[in-house]
Order: C-alpha cells, then sequence, then structure tokens
C-alpha cells in the first residue's frame, strides 16, 4: 500500500464528519437520489466471529448514514460469514435491489474484485471498507494498517526490554487473503526485525483463534516452552487461542503476547495479566468516513474534501482514502480508552473473578 499525503491525524469524533446535503435537491440529473429521496447504502460485512462487526461497525454505520440523509437513508444489510463465494452472491442481490452504493469489508480482496467490477458497471459506487478490496473501487477507509503493526511490535519490545535477545518470539500473523495482515505484519517486521529472534511465524488461515492455537503448540513443542519470550498475535482472537495453548502446556508465566481490536475478552485478558496488550481502534471515526463517503457518492458529488490519504490497491492506483490511527491499550489505560469511549462498562470488564485485578489497575 502506498500513501500519497501527509499522515494526517484522524483521532476525529463521528459526529465531527458532516456532508452538505442542503444543497440537493429532488433526484439529479444523472439519476444519483438527492437529499429528498431514498438512498440504499448497501453494507457487506466479512463476518461474524469477531464481536466488532455486529456491535460496532453496522449500528455506527447505520446510524451515520440515517444522519448523513436526515432519516431518509437505508442499510441494506448481509454478512458472508467468512465465505468469500457466499459475499459475491451477495454483491449480486445489492445489484438486483438496486442499491445506490455499496460499503465492502471483503472476505477474500482478491475474491472480490469481479463482483466489484459488476457493481461499478452497474452504476453503482464502491466503498471498500476495512480492507483494501480490489477491483474498481471509488474509495477506501480503514485503519493505518502498517502504524497498527509498528505499535504492537514496539509494544512487544518494551514488555522485552533487556530480554528481548535472550530467547525467541513466535509471530503469529493474519490470514493471508486479508491484504490488512499484509500491512500489519509489514508494520511489526519494521520494528522487530534486527532486535529479536524470531523462532517460529506463521500466516493463520482465517485468523481463526483454532487455528493460531494449533500454530502455537507446534512452535511450543518445536522451540520448547521455556525458550519463546513473547508472541506478536495480529489481534485479539487469536491471542486468545495463544494463550491457551501456552496454559495447556504448562507455561504458568506467560510471555508478552500483543493483540488488535481491543475485544471484551482481550480487554478481560490484559486485566487478568494474560495478554500484554491490544491495539484500541476507534471504529466510531472509520464507520463515520465510510458513511459520509458512501452517501456523497451516491449523490453523485465529489469526495475529494473528505479524504485524508491517497492509497494504491494492487489493481487501482490513487484510491481516495480515509486512514485512522489506532492506540495501544495495556492494563494502564483501560479506563481512558475502552471506558472513558463507552465501548464497555466497567461492570462489562471486571467479572467477579477479575474484581481484585480490576481494583488494582483504578477500575471500580
Amino acid at each position: 500500500m502506498n500513501t500519497h499525503l501527509g499522515r494526517a491525524a484522524v483521532a476525529v469524533a463521528a459526529s465531527a464528519i458532516t456532508v452538505s446535503l442542503a444543497a440537493c435537491g429532488a433526484e439529479d440529473a444523472d439519476g444519483r437520489p438527492g437529499a429528498s429521496e431514498a438512498i440504499k447504502v448497501g453494507l457487506l460485512l466479512p463476518e461474524n466471529q469477531t464481536a466488532r462487526y455486529e456491535k460496532f461497525d453496522k449500528p455506527l454505520i447505520e446510524k451515520e448514514v440515517s444522519r448523513l440523509t436526515r432519516g431518509k437513508g437505508k442499510v441494506v444489510y448481509a454478512n458472508a460469514k467468512q465465505n468469500a463465494a457466499a459475499q459475491n452472491s451477495q454483491v449480486d442481490m445489492m445489484i438486483a435491489n438496486k442499491v445506490n452504493v455499496l460499503i465492502i469489508d471483503a472476505v477474500d480482496a482478491k475474491a472480490i474484485a469481479g463482483s466489484v467490477k459488476k457493481a461499478k458497471d452497474a452504476g453503482i459506487p464502491v466503498v471498500a471498507y476495512d480492507r483494501l478490496a480490489e477491483g474498481p473501487i471509488d474509495a477506501y477507509t480503514s485503519f493505518d494498517n502498517e502504524d497498527v503493526g509498528k505499535v504492537q511490535g514496539k509494544a512487544l519490545l518494551e514488555a522485552l526490554g533487556d530480554k528481548a535477545k535472550d530467547g525467541q518470539i513466535v509471530m503469529m500473523n493474519g490470514s493471508v487473503t486479508d491484504p490488512n495482515a499484509k500491512g500489519f505484519k509489514s508494520g511489526a517486521h519494521f520494528v522487530l526485525d534486527g532486535k529479536v529472534n524470531v523462532g517460529k511465524e506463521y500466516d493463520t488461515v482465517e485468523w481463526k483463534p483454532e487455528n493460531a492455537n494449533t500454530n502455537m503448540t507446534a512452535a511450543l513443542s518445536a522451540l520448547g516452552k521455556g525458550k519463546i519470550i513473547g508472541v506478536y498475535s495480529a489481534n485479539d482472537g487469536m491471542a486468545g487461542g495463544i494463550i491457551s495453548a501456552l496454559k495447556a502446556a504448562g507455561v504458568s508465566n506467560l510471555p508478552p503476547v500483543t493483540g488488535q481490536d481491543a475485544e471484551l475478552a482481550g480487554v478481560q485478558r490484559i486485566v487478568a495479566g494474560e495478554q500484554y496488550m491490544t491495539v484500541y481502534k476507534r471504529y466510531a471515526p472509520e464507520a463515520a468516513a465510510a458513511a459520509e463517503m458512501a452517501v456523497t457518492l451516491a449523490q453523485g458529488e465529489k469526495i475529494d474534501g473528505i479524504i485524508n490519504q491517497i492509497v494504491d490497491s494492487p489493481t487501482t492506483k490513487g484510491v481516495r482514502s480515509v486512514l485512522v490511527p489506532g492506540v495501544p491499550l495495556t492494563k494502564a489505560n483501560v479506563k481512558s480508552t475502552v471506558v472513558d469511549d463507552g465501548v464497555y462498562t466497567v461492570a462489562e470488564i471486571c467479572t467477579d473473578r477479575l474484581k481484585s485485578a480490576c481494583e488494582e489497575i483504578g477500575l471500580k
């Protein structure tokens, strides 16, 4: 992924992202809906194993589309449940349903390219969401993936301190079908290469925790449980599988394990001292940017004033984009991140078994 504009910070509240609809009348000359017309936004999300999509992304996008269209917009939703072929069929259904614009978080960035072209041929703009889909997309919003990997790598180095060269780490990267995984991996290597010894490295099929568990079990067998001083895990779901494998192998003094997505289970593991960190990604700015670009494109207007980056996909050069930075989350800032932002309540995090651990870090 190449970036050509400055890395502007995008830690902006969703409510700050606005689009002017006042100038739009009824249907435009090219057939696109104006402010007085109902806009249908097709939203295709990739899976429901990760909590974020159903709990955050979908309702945030729905809320923002409604706000931007003064209640006239409608989100038509489908979840592919990690099935690329199903997602392609869902695009066909969206085209038949005559949506005005598509927001697609691709299961497989390559496999979706043909469907993106079908949508474009039908006159439907496409916003790639969270993953840089291939094909003739019109816009893209996600987190700065290489920066996320760098944040994870720096946190792991900080946790290891002077012991960084004393043993070996395991790198548990994401799925090769997800272009984001490549960015996370690249960013992590940028920070870690030359500073740690990578004993084993895996690209984890479909990001599944059970696959990460299997990989970690193999790494423990190959390297020896006493030789592993840290684990780079690209997300929280895999971190859970990794930690389960470490415990099953009898590792009582767990090495630092990274993560991403600030899932509730991941935050709870951090509070408990089982997982070292996660990357908290504020979904509201990402969802708001996707909604704004989608509504603006549906009305045939330009999105140049919305973007903060230009990126290249393998098939499309100069994609207008909004990239949002991630925030490292450790025990030290659970309250000031996910609690203060209203993602989770203290009661949700601090179950009975975590009461004392929560009190130690000021979560009451």
